[in-house]
């Protein structure tokens, strides 16, 4: 028969030997170095997919005037026209060009003037950029400066503030000049010139 002090020191030997061999897993297992990675997780972000033509909402606008001592009223309609080639942005998202029809009537309500401007009316203005991907934007009447009626249009990147601005002038005989907007023109000088497109 063994003596029960000694299988009492025999479970006390077996119980240190074991907290002494989880301690040194402990040991190992906490003071190993952690390996750090170097990979960057980002989230896998999907670009919007293109959707059907986008199109600018319709516009017009008349305003009454007086010029060279005579009332008039000008009128400007602007609208998507579909029979005009469609531009692309860098996503394949479309958009339709607009027409924009201007017309200047006497008081009587004969018509003193009256043309479409489409991008083409604009190409020696415009650079490659904006002959692929920018629509006409639209044409407002600035003022009246002596024999001439004054109207700033813009072609632009639909969607966004980037635009090149121009000057359209009517003079009193019904001719037509127009020129990059140099105050507001960021892409370089270019001469002024008229068209009769």
């Amino acid at each position: 028969m063994v003596p029960i002090c000694n299988l009492k020191n025999r479970k006390m030997k077996n119980l240190s030997q074991i907290i002494i061999v989880l301690l040194a897993v402990v040991g190992i297992v906490g003071c190993g170095e952690k390996k750090k990675s170097d990979d960057i997780i980002v989230k896998n972000v999907e670009a919007p997919k293109p959707q059907g033509p986008i199109k600018m909402q319709e516009y017009r606008q008349t305003k009454d005037i007086q010029w060279l001592g005579k009332d008039y009223q000008v009128e400007i309609i602007r609208i998507p026209d579909d029979s005009l080639r469609m531009v692309e942005d860098e996503t394949g998202q479309k958009f339709v060009d607009n027409r924009i029809s201007l017309r200047v009537l006497r008081s009587d309500g004969s018509v003193f003037f009256s043309r479409s401007f489409t991008k083409v009316a604009f190409d020696n203005y415009l650079d490659d950029d904006y002959r692929n991907t920018g629509i006409t934007e639209g044409l407002v009447f600035d003022k009246v400066d002596g024999n001439y009626l004054c109207f700033a249009a813009s072609v632009c990147h639909p969607q966004t503030d980037e635009y090149i601005p121009l000057i359209i002038t009517i003079s009193n005989l019904g001719e037509v000049g127009i020129k990059r907007d140099e105050d507001l023109d960021t892409y370089g000088s270019e001469e002024s010139r008229s068209s009769e497109d």
